[in-house]
């Protein structure tokens, strides 16, 4: 007769049955469990509405924030075409239409989900604060056709407004600290130097300085925990394009109909309309009576003459206070490293300047080569870089290295403390990001994502399913104990 399989047993499938689901079941617990949960961001959009040009910047940080404060990071930036906002104030509804393709990228950039919830900020500057002293009702406009431009969008628009100096001059500190791991770790502080077209700021933390002299310069942030007390001013008309206009104005005041600029390279030449010159806030009372409606200007290329003109833009004697930068105003004595950026950097790079640890005698005899360079030469060397811009390189340099020296009181000692800056770790420096950041505060932070079981929970079920496998690989042997027990009493 034939034996009997005892693995074919009813009983005994029905227990490896369960036996296959518990341990698949244990292994899709494991699994879920232990799975790496998705990182939830959050993202903001600000656009700096700048007196030359407007950029886009698209910022993402964790959900759950570092701190009560979100680790901010740079995602995307886009450069909109054409020029600031302000330049609109004749055609305002440009303004908002010149905003759209930036707009478009945003979106694409931005995870749909997240459109509704991220806050989009536009912030004005300098140009800005031009118009609206010149012509207020132009700026309402301007603003009027931006806003509608923004509103269409799936993001929270959250308004435009145009940012003091004050506050440009303590965003971009915070960005540049913030950035360089400083406010975190508590480290020394790095001052900032921002240089736009229309302004000029300087912002640092200075221990000879507690605010009592010069009220009007002090701000105050907290940021992980520390407090800083802050000097910052930002001087409206001493960005680099209205003090090239100011530069010109002052060689300008009899009215010529030509003008030799030192500032400008041998061979140069343009014919220029004295209304467009005089056009600015920062200008418009200068204009000399009866001049003819153009002038001829003409380069001669002398760095030493180019910085003599550019310190008659300045005033220097007046001084109120212990110490003073220039135009009376107070400036605590200059103390740590500072970062130095936007045009600061783009001029000095394009100069090869950028290097610091020159001695200020050999940045001098650089410019004074460049400057005597003649134009044609100058062209050929730069046939890609825009005549318009190429053509101002000698008076910027000289100007950024008066404004630092002469203005800011930077020495032959001190000046190595400037690191010329464009981005920090792929982050542009600039006032936005530290708007941003200062923003994120007030941003609720989300729960971060969890796993599906707590953890005490976890393990009680991972036991019981190991116990109830153990079980019945027991009783999935049960039909082999009596044949075992047989075999053990054969003598």
């Amino acid at each position: 007769m034939k034996e009997k399989n005892p693995w074919h047993t009813p009983v005994t499938v029905i227990v490896t049955v369960i036996g296959v689901i518990a341990i698949v079941a244990l292994v899709t617990v494991a699994v879920l469990q232990n799975r790496p949960l998705p990182q939830k961001y959050k993202y903001g959009i600000v656009l700096d509405a700048g007196s030359s040009h407007t950029a886009l910047y698209i910022y993402e940080w964790p959900a759950e924030k570092d701190n009560n404060t979100g680790r901010v990071e740079q995602k995307h930036s886009c450069k909109v075409k054409g020029p600031g906002i302000s330049s609109y104030a004749s055609a305002p509804l440009k303004a908002g239409e010149s905003l759209r393709a930036c707009m478009q990228e945003a979106e694409e950039r931005v995870p749909g989900k997240r459109h509704r919830e991220t806050p989009l900020y536009l912030g004005a500057t300098a140009g800005m604060r031009l118009l609206n002293m010149e012509n207020s009702a132009a700026s309402h406009q301007v603003f009027q056709a931006v806003e509608g431009a923004l509103q269409k969008s799936p993001f929270s628009y959250q308004g435009a407004r145009i940012l003091s100096g004050q506050e440009e001059g303590a965003f971009g500190w915070v960005t540049v600290n913030y950035l360089d791991d400083r406010l975190k770790q508590g480290l020394e502080t790095t001052g900032a130097l921002d240089l736009g077209g229309a302004s000029t700021q300087i912002s640092f933390v200075s221990d000879n300085y507690d605010g009592s002299e010069s009220p009007s310069n002090s701000v105050t942030f907290r940021l992980y925990g520390n407090d800083y007390d802050l000097y910052t001013h930002s001087f409206l008309c001493y960005g680099k394009d209205q003090a090239h206009r100011m530069t010109l104005a002052h060689q300008t005041q009899s009215g010529p109909i030509s003008v030799a600029d030192p500032c400008s390279h041998p061979g140069y030449t343009a014919t220029k309309n004295y209304s467009v010159l005089y056009d600015s806030p920062c200008m418009s009372d200068r204009k000399p009576l009866g001049a003819p409606e153009t002038f001829n200007h003409t380069g001669t290329g002398n760095f030493q003459q180019c910085q003599e003109v550019v310190k008659n833009v300045f005033n220097f004697t007046d001084c109120k206070y212990s110490q003073c930068s220039f135009n009376g105003v107070f400036q605590p004595l200059l103390q740590g490293p500072f970062g130095a950026f936007s045009a600061y950097y783009f001029v000095m790079d394009f100069l090869n300047l950028t290097d610091t640890s020159l001695d200020l005698t050999a940045v001098k005899d650089k410019l004074t080569l460049y400057c005597s360079t003649p134009w044609e030469q100058v062209k050929k060397q730069h046939p890609k870089v825009k005549l318009k811009y190429l053509a101002e390189y000698c008076f910027s340099g000289t100007y950024i290295l008066t404004l630092l020296t002469e203005g800011y009181n930077f020495s032959s000692d001190s000046y190595s403390d400037i690191k010329f800056i464009e981005k920090i770790k792929g982050s542009d420096a600039g006032w936005t990001l530290g708007y941003m950041l200062n923003l994120t505060n007030m941003i609720p932070a989300e729960a971060p994502d969890s796993p599906p079981l707590p953890h005490a929970g976890y393990v009680s079920i991972v036991t019981v399913i190991a116990v109830l496998i153990f079980i019945l690989f027991l009783l999935s042997l049960r039909p082999l104990w009596p044949r075992c027990s047989k075999q053990q009493q054969i003598v």
